[in-house]
């Protein structure tokens, strides 16, 4: 069960809503919500009013007065200065997208895939046109990327079905993967960031150990799938270059395919048509398959180390119901603003003003930057904000220590 975000006593149920927000493709996972869900649902939602008809008819009641609730311990005027903060968010109109802007990144995507085409149609197949043709593609499977993460949370039209719309577009037909696969792993993580069994972004299948908790319950437990005190030198093999050719790739396709997602398969399917059509009659069958894991190859790179650098370097570890500010804070950093900066992470160097407000567009992020760490200040809410460099290098030093402290836990405890 939850409660309805509109009234922070109500209480609905959460296995038919759970079923229905998938019917309505909702991006609100109520699972993933075990306190006050109200600045999550106002977070995730620019229709309001449109997911509350939906909620109507699973009010179960009420909670009385004296029952107890999870938002006991929360600060609740850190609560309501946040409320506040979203209220002049709206009144400066930070959640009015530029639509030009977007019309730019798709149009530079295309452009991009364009190019490369050209250069090999126009060059050859040779090493070095091959090369710089799959130098082209990884920027514009990257940027394609970032762009229908924008999609994906309904940030770009103020209707969500247009969002949608496009976000099957452009996941589906420019990247090959499923919406509903990513919109299903993506609001876990942003509801519960860092939480283990709640944020699958830190569920690694045993290959690393995340955080302080994680790493001691391993080591008590004597758990050792692997020599977790090397981590931070065997994810140069297995973290960067194997996510999106491999995992990623392997779990897409067979999400699809068990949930009889027909539509996001007939998108990827598109996608590897127009792949292979464009590519067999250069290199191959065989060539055009090894090309395109190769694009893939590199382009995981680029996308492990932009999506790591602003959460594993974080507090990772257990539910601690906190407020949403709180909450986020804790598990999200930033990285200096730049023109290189903001391109080449798509925005998310404003991880933390991203996680605040994910529907709202990421070009307004640097206005709205400057009263969030205000609001920080205000509570003594760390604000970390870092250089890129240093922002890499973090992942190292954070799974260095993990795995040290997994490595004393295993040994000692």
């Amino acid at each position: 069960m939850t409660r309805e975000p509109p009234g922070c006593r109500r209480v609905n149920s959460l296995m038919l809503y759970t079923f229905r927000s998938i019917t309505i493709h909702c991006s609100w996972r109520p699972e993933r919500c075990a306190t006050s869900s109200q600045d999550a649902f106002y977070a995730f939602h620019p229709d309001l009013d449109f997911v509350r008809k939906f909620l109507k008819p699973l009010l179960i009641g009420e909670l009385a007065p004296e029952e107890p609730s999870q938002d006991r311990g929360k600060n609740s005027q850190i609560t309501e200065d946040f409320r506040a903060l979203r209220k002049i968010a709206e009144d400066m109109n930070l959640f009015k997208p530029n639509h030009l802007f977007f019309l730019l990144l798709l149009a530079h995507i295309i452009a991009m895939e364009s190019i490369a085409w050209f250069t090999i149609f126009y060059f050859g197949n040779g090493w070095i046109p091959t090369l710089v043709t799959a130098f082209v593609l990884v920027i514009s499977q990257a940027q394609a990327g970032w762009l229908q993460h924008d999609y994906g949370h309904l940030s770009v039209y103020k209707k969500s079905i247009w969002n949608h719309i496009v976000h099957k577009f452009v996941i589906g037909h420019l990247k090959g993967a499923s919406a509903n696969w990513w919109n299903h792993r993506h609001f876990q993580h942003h509801a519960k960031p860092n939480i283990f069994h709640k944020d699958p972004d830190v569920n690694m299948l045993h290959m690393f150990v995340l955080g302080k908790w994680q790493p001691i319950e391993y080591g008590k437990k004597k758990l050792k799938y692997l020599p977790y005190n090397h981590q931070h030198q065997y994810f140069f093999l297995i973290g960067p270059p194997l996510l999106i050719p491999m995992y990623f790739q392997y779990q897409i396709i067979m999400t699809m395919i068990v949930r009889k997602d027909w539509v996001d398969l007939a998108w990827a399917i598109s996608y590897y048509t127009r792949f292979f059509f464009t590519y067999i009659p250069f290199y191959g069958v065989l060539g055009a398959f090894v090309f395109l894991n190769f694009i893939r190859f590199l382009e995981s790179h680029w996308f492990v180390w932009v999506t790591q650098m602003n959460h594993i370097v974080m507090e990772v570890g257990q539910e601690s119901y906190r407020d949403w500010l709180s909450s986020q804070l804790a598990a999200t950093c930033n990285v200096e603003q730049s023109f290189f900066n903001d391109w080449f992470s798509g925005h998310l160097n404003f991880q933390i003003e991203h996680h605040l407000f994910p529907t709202m567009p990421r070009h307004n992020f640097y206005k709205i930057a400057p009263l969030v760490k205000s609001l920080c200040a205000k509570h003594g809410i760390e604000y970390q904000e870092k250089p890129l460099l240093q922002a890499l290098q973090d992942i190292i030093r954070s799974l260095k220590k993990s795995g040290q402290l997994w490595l004393d836990a295993y040994l000692h405890k």
